[in-house]
């Protein structure tokens, strides 16, 4: 077995494979680069080694300084993780000819699928059913519009070296096809550092659902089971689960057994993935097989209590695996949230700054049953960099059916308290109670069909805005209290403190009386109903445990000099509590009108201007593009939202800009 294993990554991969390694006893050496002398999985390893300046290709993907590390350390082993160096057959061929094992796939395989179109050849040989398209390179994108129109809109333009949803593209028309060519291939480039595409048939209606496969170098091979990745956003994956709530049992040993064949037909050991995409009537065909660990994985774990990351190391070692597949049972159900620095407001736009607040819910078994897991590298106190992939943490639940996951997951998510940065938390816990997800009807669009105006929070229906209001009320009861019994009037609070109350939601009034009897506070809502609120919520809490009735709601609070904001449920809420006659009055006061911005392009992100594609005086058309801005390797072109000139051209292309910097101006 290796003495020391160096992790060629960072983050919350880098962490997670340091805890599977410290459990088997085996050293790890961390990388990192100048963004990430303070990171955590710096702080975890036995060991670290400086690699360089904060942007990855100076850095987490120059394969010589790794290898620097490598032999300053003494590590035997090399563990990529996923991203960076994990499927680039240079750095195993390097690692090789170094006499270092790389815990991972051999270097043929890696070619063989890490080039989707070599992959797509050798999947039709080993019989794996693949999906209609052009399998060879496209060099223009002339050659793209041609390629698109023959195969049929809507087409999928791909970087071959892609992953990770980077340098995709769905186009449904010639235009879409020139733009998305171009696109794909700059993203692709500055991920990858190679530009080559090629288009496949857009499955509509799709599912995406993956095999988790794992091999010995014995010529063992074996399937784990299947993940349900169908909930996406610009084809990045969001939520995972396992099993998938569409596959029967033939279907997944269909999958499965195709999967293996093509794993064998590349002599393919340690663990993969064989994506696929499945339509309606669950017919599936071959996407691309992953060559390395997936970030979802941990759903896999947890439905077969097999680490993954031990089975990469023992394979790596020469060890056989001990299972065989009949030994791979499915138990429970497992989701996976992906809380990713993106601000839901402001269309997932990359966030980036200071974790002022970082408080995940407690992992391991709960009251319930339930198992919650939170794989992450971050900390509190910590930066998020605009350097690299936005992915806070992978928070995940596990119970013993699907909807006791969800609920589990849904209840963790409130409890979940991140500050300081735009993050899509409020979005994920809106998707655990969104009557389709818990359903399970998916498709790879069911963000884009169930928020095609993007997300602007959940809006409380009739129980829960009265039970917002409830809570409101007693919070603010507390403050007064408080605030009573500071000022020395102790004793004689519960008489000062009002018990009539207005607390607007939103353009919503809820009028509500308050009784103390005995330790709780008992609310009545005029026209609702009437209930006692326990909890131990104190002024200065930023997360309260509510019991109303037989419901427990676990809300995040801000307090305000004017008002309460409460979190619960993809909800945001602000409320304000007035006595009836302040209630009054408060109507009469005058509303603050946001300033104008209409005839300004604001950088909706911090980043760096790729690209300005107008000059000044030009006229130019709704939807046409602008402006191009690159954060956090993602390229986001802005377009124009109506017809206009431009005034004024306020920036240069390279230039690093913050949020909410003016891009452009308008007549």
């Amino acid at each position: 077995m290796f003495k020391k294993i160096l992790i060629a990554n960072r983050g919350e991969i880098a962490c997670r494979v340091i805890r599977t390694a410290k459990k088997m006893g085996i050293a790890t050496v961390a990388v990192y680069s100048d963004a990430d002398a303070n990171a955590l999985h710096v702080r975890e390893a036995d060991e670290a080694v400086h690699i360089g300046p904060a942007p990855s290709n100076q850095s987490y993907i120059v394969i010589d300084k790794i290898l620097e590390a490598i032999r300053k350390t003494g590590a035997d082993a090399v563990h990529p993780g996923y991203g960076f160096l994990s499927e680039n057959p240079a750095f195993a061929a390097a690692l090789e000819k170094e006499g270092v094992a790389f815990i991972g796939p051999p270097v043929k395989a890696i070619e063989a699928m890490g080039d989707k179109i070599t992959s797509k050849k050798l999947a039709a040989e080993a019989g794996v059913s693949t999906v209609p398209g052009h399998m060879g390179l496209i060099e223009t994108a002339d050659e793209a519009v041609r390629i698109a129109a023959e195969i049929g809109y809507p087409v999928m333009i791909k970087a071959s070296a892609g992953g990770g949803g980077k340098g995709m593209r769905i186009a449904w028309n010639d235009a879409e096809a020139r733009e998305g060519f171009q696109s794909s291939r700059n993203e692709a480039k500055a991920s990858f550092g190679d530009d080559r595409i090629f288009i496949e048939k857009f499955v509509t209606q799709p599912r995406h659902i993956e095999i988790q496969v794992l091999g010995d170098q014995h010529g063992k091979v074996l399937y784990l089971g299947e993940r349900e990745c169908s909930i996406q956003r610009r084809n990045q994956k969001v939520i995972e689960e396992a099993p998938s709530p569409f596959l029967d049992e033939a279907t997944r040993k269909a999958m499965g057994e195709q999967a293996v064949a093509l794993a064998k037909a590349v002599g393919y050991f340690s663990a993969g993935t064989v994506e696929f995409i499945v339509d309606g009537d669950r017919n599936f065909y071959f996407l691309e097989m992953n060559t390395r660990l997936q970030v979802e994985h941990p759903v896999t774990e947890l439905v077969t209590r097999i680490d993954l990351v031990e089975q990469m190391i023992r394979v790596a070692a020469g060890e056989k695996l001990s299972l065989s597949q009949p030994d791979i049972k499915l138990n429970g159900w497992a989701i996976e949230s992906r809380l990713y620095a993106e601000d839901p407001y402001r269309n997932f736009l990359p966030s980036i700054g200071r974790l002022t607040r970082y408080r995940p819910p407690e992992e391991g078994r709960q009251e319930n049953g339930t198992i919650l897991r939170n794989d992450t590298g971050v900390f509190e106190g910590g930066e998020i960099s605009m350097y690299y992939d936005p992915m806070i943490a992978k928070l995940c639940s596990w119970g013993e059916t699907r909807l006791s996951a969800i609920d589990a997951m849904g209840e963790a998510l409130d409890r979940f308290e991140v500050e300081g940065i735009g993050h899509n938390l409020p979005f994920l816990s809106a998707v655990m109670q969104h009557p389709r997800f818990r359903s399970g009807n998916l498709t790879t669009g069911f963000i884009a069909e169930e928020f095609p105006d993007g997300f602007s929070g959940v809006e409380p229906e009739t129980q829960a805005a009265e039970r917002l209001a409830a809570i409101a009320a007693v919070i603010h009861h507390q403050v007064q209290s408080r605030a009573a019994q500071i000022s020395g009037t102790i004793g004689n609070h519960r008489r000062i403190v009002g018990k009539d109350w207005v607390v607007q939601l939103g353009k919503t009034e809820h009028r509500i009386s308050l009784d103390l009897e005995g330790d709780h506070i008992v609310t009545q809502v005029e026209g609702g109903e009437r209930l006692a609120v326990e909890t131990d919520w104190l002024p200065g809490r930023s997360l309260g445990i509510f019991r109303l009735g037989d419901a427990v709601l676990a809300v995040k609070i801000d307090l305000s000099p004017s008002a309460i904001r409460l979190r619960w449920h993809g909800m945001d809420i602000v409320a304000q509590v007035r006595s009836p006659r302040v209630a009054e009055l408060a109507c009469l006061m005058p509303e603050k009108l946001p300033p104008d911005t209409s005839k300004m392009l604001l950088c909706p992100m911090p980043g760096v201007i790729t690209s300005i594609s107008v000059a000044e005086g030009d006229e130019v058309e709704a939807g046409q593009a602008l402006a191009t801005v690159e954060a956090m390797k993602m390229e986001n072109i802005l377009r124009a939202e109506r017809r206009g000139r431009v005034a004024r051209v306020c920036v240069k292309a390279g230039e690093s800009l913050a949020v909410d910097e003016v891009i452009l101006q308008f007549d």
